[in-house]
């Protein structure tokens, strides 16, 4: 075999590889045919449109649930139900996640995310919530109450993200790798289904529905591109100033489980924070309110009635 030859038979291996493993983006009408309610669903919001569900009676206390990173709102499903029957339920995507659309500035900071929040808030007609937050849901969500205390009345926070881990370090921008970048071509759904069950205690709770879900949403016309460019620009503010600041009370529910947040860090939360208190669960991970909305519930339920 010439070495020409074999330059050819190679390219022809690696086109071929590249062809198989090419992973494009789902189109938008079918996503919105499977996973939108409502086209009133799609809430103008500036210029660009955000996914919301806006359920339960409007003239009850307001309960705004914040998803985590690589979630879409269907995250909340087992918890909405329930709650809907005596509050009012606000859940949204951020812009790129979800069937939001990705944000036009290009600004996926989470000074921009909570500058949104305000917005719906404004346009929902909504004084003041109650804010529950999961992981970078919940980091938006302890610093949105510090910046906008007479708006948030109460605070869940779920595997709340905030504290400096590896890779991280506060007041610089997150160090993530160029390879990343790959996955905004190249997205395999056997690779990615690891990426979701670290987030349970019991992979086997992950049903293919909301497996598929996941896959799919992450699909969405630049949910990719806004997923990167939201690790891109995290910076990491220290909580150790701004958490004493929030006099609200707080209910801090953790995974014992949890592989991506550590229940250890509920420990500086519940020292840095004056009104609060914690609730974990032996057997789950890091989304107690999906892997098991019924147990998980209770102590959420008791926590607003009181």
């Amino acid at each position: 075999m010439t070495l020409k030859l074999a330059g050819a038979i190679g390219l022809i291996l690696v086109l071929a590889l590249a062809f198989w493993l090419w992973t494009p983006d789902r189109s938008r009408d079918q996503l919105e045919a499977r996973y939108l309610n409502s086209p009133s669903d799609l809430v103008d919001i500036g210029g660009f449109r955000l996914h919301v569900r806006d359920t339960g009676p409007k003239s009850a206390l307001t309960i705004i649930l914040l998803h985590g990173f690589g979630s879409s709102l269907q995250s909340w499903d087992g918890w909405a139900g329930p709650l809907e029957r005596a509050y009012r339920v606000v859940r949204f995507d951020p812009p790129g996640a979800g069937l939001s659309d990705p944000d036009p500035s290009g600004d996926y900071t989470d000074a921009r995310t909570q500058a949104l929040i305000l917005k719906l808030m404004d346009k929902l007609d909504i004084r003041q919530a109650v804010f529950v937050g999961n992981s970078l849901g919940g980091r938006i969500a302890w610093t949105f109450a510090a910046k906008h205390p007479d708006r948030v009345s109460k605070l869940v926070l779920i595997s709340p993200d905030g504290f400096a881990s590896p890779g991280f370090a506060y007041g610089q921008k997150a160090e993530v790798p160029a390879l990343l970048s790959v996955m905004s071509y190249v997205l395999p759904k056997a690779l990615y289904r690891p990426n979701i069950e670290a987030a349970y205690a019991d992979p086997k709770r992950l049903t293919e529905a909301v497996f598929d879900r996941y896959y799919d949403l992450t699909l969405a016309p630049g949910s990719r591109d806004a997923l990167l460019a939201r690790m891109q620009q995290t910076v990491l503010l220290d909580p150790r100033p701004i958490l004493p600041t929030i006099t609200q009370p707080v209910l801090l529910m953790w995974g014992q489980k949890d592989a991506l947040i550590p229940v250890a860090n509920a420990q500086d939360y519940l020292k840095a924070l004056p009104n609060a208190s914690l609730t974990t669960f032996d057997n789950l991970g890091h989304v107690p309110h999906e892997e098991d909305a019924g147990a998980s519930i209770v102590p959420l339920l008791a926590f607003l009635e009181g």
